[in-house]
């Protein structure tokens, strides 16, 4: 009995410095400065300056409010304007840039698919529908594949309010990225 007892506690010792390091970890979404960004002690300017982080760099955005946002880079952690941050897969990832290439035509559609291929339960969207929240719709974290029936383009987004890791859809997507794939939870079609 005092070996399973001694066995019980060298295994909770061994495993303590591991459970400390990541508590001391925050989960965030990965994310680019766009430019500089000055880091502030709290959400607003009216906070003092604590840093900065360079622009075009890779940051982990934390958390957001309104119009500000925690993250952790280069030079430092605090709260910045959300207007320099991006989401999209390197810092000139424009999703919502009106001087960008991407198709934005009036009368377009697409319709959106619980299984890969186009298969299962579906729903259908068209230009200027924004969906800032699947689960008031019953449809977050289920999107698996995306049809474009009439050319145009959408942005998919993992959190509600467009507020993490985005893609810009412009064709059919038979199966999405595996950080996309049942994890969308905001859509605007263009």
């Amino acid at each position: 009995m005092r070996s399973l007892a001694a066995l019980g506690l060298a295994l909770a010792l061994t495993l303590l410095p591991a459970a400390s390091a990541s508590a001391g970890s925050e989960a965030g979404s990965h994310g680019w400065s766009r430019e500089t960004l000055v880091l502030r002690s709290g959400p607003g300017a009216q906070y003092a300056v604590t840093g900065e982080i360079p622009g075009e760099v890779a940051i982990k955005i934390l958390r957001c409010q309104k119009h500000w946002c925690m993250v952790d880079g280069p030079g430092g952690r605090g709260w910045t304007g959300n207007g320099a941050l991006d989401f999209g897969k390197d810092p000139h990832w424009p999703l919502f840039d009106g001087d960008n290439t991407w198709p934005d035509l009036a009368g377009g559609s697409m319709c959106f698919y619980e299984g890969a291929n186009y298969s299962g339960r579906s729903f259908c969207a068209g230009t200027g529908e924004v969906f800032t929240d699947l689960a008031t719709w019953g449809w977050d974290n289920r999107i698996r594949s995306i049809e474009v029936i009439v050319p145009t383009s959408a942005a998919i987004c993992r959190d509600r309010g467009f507020q993490s890791y985005c893609e810009r859809i412009v064709s059919s997507e038979p199966v999405l990225d595996p950080l996309l794939s049942r994890n969308l939870s905001s859509i605007r079609v263009y």
